[in-house]
């Protein structure tokens, strides 16, 4: 999506902006909106190498790695939906089990959208990041459940944002819902980040986002 356009005519402006929302109106209940498959690597998701990580596309995957602790890294296609249904694998490649990776549902900015992660050591929690500080939602902290596959997984875990409700899936199992009001729609993507060891490496695919 080009994000920037200006047309005094109607048509070109339909014709720059390619928009996603428009996708949205079009697609039928259960179809898909957005999917990546991670092979082509000019596909629209950032590729970043600095101090703090790295971003990139590697075998099919899009990998992201965090070397610095406390500390998240996301990512997004350039896309704008409504109510979704995100999804997709994430294997941990490296780093500690005590890590945080999932997915993010209308991503507005860098400083607000919602997010669902997991660990590597079985624990999951849905959250915001509101004007740049993050918090969790409908729980004080990170829960455990077994069905969350440990170490090296893979899971494949779900985000449902339809409405003010919101509900993170692992491996078909809904384990965590709650509601938000704050952000209607946005962009949708993948997120990682380290506790207090760095290093945490996680490959994520088959990305699909589904109108519900």
């Amino acid at each position: 999506m080009k994000r920037y356009c200006w047309s005094i005519l109607l048509i070109l402006f339909l014709a720059a902006c390619q928009n996603s929302m428009f996708t949205d109106l079009t697609v039928p209940s259960g179809g898909i909106l957005y999917k990546d498959d991670f092979f082509d690597p000019t596909s629209g998701w950032p590729r970043i190498v600095n101090a703090n990580g790295s971003q990139d596309y590697v075998d099919g995957s899009y990998r992201i790695e965090v070397n610095i602790p406390q500390y998240d890294l996301w990512a997004v296609p350039g896309q704008t939906f409504g109510d979704v249904k995100v999804e997709g694998e994430a294997t941990r490649l490296a780093g500690p089990d005590a890590n945080r990776f999932g997915l993010v549902c209308r991503y507005r900015d860098p400083q607000n959208f919602y997010f669902f992660i997991i660990s590597s050591d079985g624990y999951y929690a849905i959250g915001k990041t509101l004007t740049g500080t993050a918090s969790l939602l409908g729980q004080e902290m990170m829960a455990y459940n077994a069905v969350i596959v440990q170490g090296a997984g893979p899971n494949h875990i779900r985000f449902d944002c339809i409405g003010e409700t919101l509900t993170g899936y692992v491996n078909g199992r809904a384990l965590a819902r709650t509601t938000d009001a704050d952000f209607k729609s946005g962009d949708a993507g993948l997120i990682a980040g380290a506790f207090n060891t760095a290093g945490v490496q996680v490959a994520f695919t088959n990305f699909v986002v589904t109108k519900p």
